[in-house]
């Protein structure tokens, strides 16, 4: 090997040995490269399922007898269920799908075991919350598969007895029918019978733009200003902090609301999502989510100093709570510790209230829970980050 070349690697290997030094001894960019892709292995390796299982329902049940109880034992039995309440009220049923607090409702009607014995069928009905078209789909065919093998077991006492009762039966009698145990399932898919994916994914991408806007573009607008040196140079002056992140915080906050509305009129014309809710509530909410985004961001600011710090900062937070806000697999199929850990999601709060205004037509009271999140998240959170900026620019 020549000299120039024996140099050229020495020069290599020093500047590389410097680099090493320089990441070892930055915590923050030790963190950034090996604790960060950790912790999202591990947490939305969990988060991010397309297994459907403990789907929460609602059943209403008219018959209460063994034979309906048995169903109602048969679905929570076979793990893909989770029975959330129990009545004879198909209101309550309705109210717990508007709610979000049950997927499914299953409805069984007076009757059902007299007429499972006498005529070998029975019908029952299922309501599916088909805001999300293809994880409905696979909720329904799951309570198929429950409901006919309770069917058959039903059938195994049934056809015994109905043999008995045909042997003694008149001749002018018909016989009863054949396939006895057989239970019809009557299916009615809820806010999205289409089962349109457009009308699913439109929404929460709304959400996603509001979430770039707040929390992104806020956290480097900041550190651009501590790069070039500008921060220290409004400290000075006789703007009070209150005034200058106010000022810095605004024009994002409404910036957030135009993209939100161009977002909306957008969808409605190219991709035709309904708009069955209140508009005014859909922005009142928006404004307290954008709140709660620009917090987020200026918190972020306040632990980088540089933009690129922010962007992997940002990306960082930004796919966490994506991936765990219900946008793209449904909340009811993570591990309940996930499903816990993605209560302080604020995303997962507005992209419920942004479905359920958009798709179900709520009103202030169906969001009353999630849109009360998210006051108290604005709250916390945007005064830490007042706190937490104000300790750093002292």
């Amino acid at each position: 090997m020549g000299l120039a070349k024996r140099l050229g690697l020495r020069r290599i290997l020093v500047l590389a040995r410097a680099e090493v030094l320089h990441v070892v001894r930055d915590r923050a960019t030790l963190g950034q490269l090996i604790v960060v892709p950790l912790v999202q292995l591990l947490v939305l390796s969990n988060a991010t399922t397309f297994t459907i299982r403990q789907t929460p329902a609602y059943v209403v049940d008219f018959d209460r007898t063994s034979t309906s109880r048995g169903l109602v034992s048969r679905m929570a039995a076979s793990g893909y269920f989770r029975i959330v309440g129990r009545s004879a009220s198909p209101d309550a049923g309705s109210d717990a799908m508007l709610r979000g607090r049950a997927t499914l409702v299953l409805t069984i009607p007076t009757d059902f075991e007299a007429t499972l014995v006498r005529t070998g069928t029975a019908p029952v009905h299922l309501d599916v919350n088909a805001v999300q078209g293809s994880a409905a789909g696979i909720v329904q065919s799951y309570a198929a598969r429950v409901i006919a093998t309770y069917g058959d077991e039903l059938g195994a006492i049934i056809r015994p007895s109905m043999r008995v009762a045909r042997a003694s039966a008149p001749e002018h009698v018909a016989p009863p029918a054949r396939g006895a145990g057989r239970l019809e399932m009557r299916v009615r898919g809820w806010y999205n019978p289409s089962l349109d994916y457009r009308h699913y994914m439109v929404p929460g991408i709304l959400v996603v733009l509001v979430t770039i806007v707040g929390t992104l573009i806020t956290a480097q607008n900041i550190a651009r200003e501590k790069e070039a040196g500008t921060l220290e140079q409004l400290n000075v002056t006789p703007i009070t902090r209150g005034q200058f992140i106010a000022a810095k915080l605004l024009p994002f906050w409404v910036l957030g609301l135009i993209d939100l509305g161009l977002g909306l009129v957008a969808g409605r014309l190219a991709f035709g999502i309904p708009i069955r809710g209140s508009v005014a509530l859909l922005f009142g909410s928006a404004a307290v989510y954008l709140v709660v985004a620009l917090a987020i961001g200026l918190w972020i600011s306040t632990i980088v100093e540089t933009q690129q710090q922010a962007m992997f900062v940002a990306f960082f937070v930004l796919m966490v709570y994506l991936l765990m806000s219900g946008l793209l697999t449904p909340i009811d199929s993570m591990p309940a510790w996930v499903q816990w850990l993605s209560q302080l999601n604020p995303v997962r709060h507005f992209v419920t209230i942004t479905r359920a205004i958009l798709m179900k037509g709520a009103g202030v009271r169906d969001i009353l829970a999630p849109l009360a999140s998210l006051v108290v998240y604005a709250a916390v959170v945007l005064t830490l980050a007042v706190r937490q900026y104000a300790k750093r620019a002292a």
